[in-house]
């Protein structure tokens, strides 16, 4: 700030004034919910009267959490299904992508992210109503569907920014000493882009894990999903292990998040 010339100092300013701002609003809501996970009261509350862990131990007892923790493997499951699903899709089709000057190569990459523009309420009651059209009831298999279809535009863009890199020289020697197309993408083109296939994979995973419109028409009884049920406990009754359960996925989302951005160079992948 020294160095600066008098002229650009209220620039600067301004500039620190919107990005402190920023961080506020962003980091802001994420710090009330963790302070609120440690209260003494009985319900939702802040500032918190005081301090205690008591709202954690209640949220991994085994017996008054049983509800959550089945709704936690489910949502484990199934963005563990979708995550390997989108990944695959989004490998393909970026390949394909990166590998053409068609028309259908654009017309295809704009395909595969308009899901990312659509509102996702409109887009739930939309795969709830064409597979009720299709006559098939809510289940697990529908979920992976609903959810990779909305996690693939993520994969797609770091897989993609990863195969636009290649060198098409490499996949011409490969050809020409023999390798067949199978030998070549596992040998040659996989251990290069392999850095955003995983990055890929984290981001689709995630946005599986936190997707409420698809799971909220497309989950049954028996596919409880956990943000579905941390919503129902905060309508009903203000329940404290609702900002616990909060905590421990942000928590979780911030350690996987410093590990793949130190693998893989996550955070600049998604810039890229």
């Amino acid at each position: 700030m020294m160095r600066l010339a008098a002229r650009d100092r209220p620039l600067a300013l301004l500039i620190l004034a919107l990005a402190a701002i920023g961080l506020l609003v962003l980091a802001g809501p994420v710090l009330i919910v963790l302070l609120t996970s440690f209260t003494t009261s009985q319900a939702l509350r802040f500032p918190p009267p005081g301090l205690t862990l008591r709202w954690y131990a209640e949220l991994f007892d085994a017996t008054r959490s049983a509800q959550i923790h089945r709704a936690a493997l489910n949502s484990l499951a199934v963005a563990a299904c979708t995550a390997a699903i989108a990944t695959a899709l989004a490998t393909a089709a970026a390949l394909a992508i990166s590998r053409s000057r068609a028309t259908w190569a654009r017309f295809a990459e704009g395909a595969f992210l308009a899901p990312l523009v659509l509102p996702g309420i409109a887009y739930g009651l939309a795969t709830l109503m064409f597979f009720s059209w299709l006559r098939l009831p809510p289940s697990f298999l529908l979920l992976v569907a609903g959810h990779a279809i909305i996690a693939t535009p993520f994969a797609l863009r770091t897989v993609g920014a990863s195969a636009a890199g290649l060198d098409p020289a490499l996949l011409e020697s490969s050809a020409s000493l023999g390798a067949s197309p199978w030998r070549t993408f596992r040998r040659v083109i996989l251990p290069l882009i392999l850095p955003g296939v995983a990055a890929g994979g984290f981001l689709s995973f995630v946005s599986s894990l936190d997707n409420v419109p698809v799971s909220l028409f497309l989950s049954s009884a028996g596919t409880d999903m956990l943000p579905i049920r941390l919503w129902g406990m905060m309508e009903s009754a203000l329940d404290v292990r609702v900002a616990a359960a909060s905590g421990v996925l942000v928590a979780v989302a911030f350690l996987l998040l410093v590990v793949m951005d130190r693998a893989v160079g996550l955070v600049r992948r998604m810039a890229g």
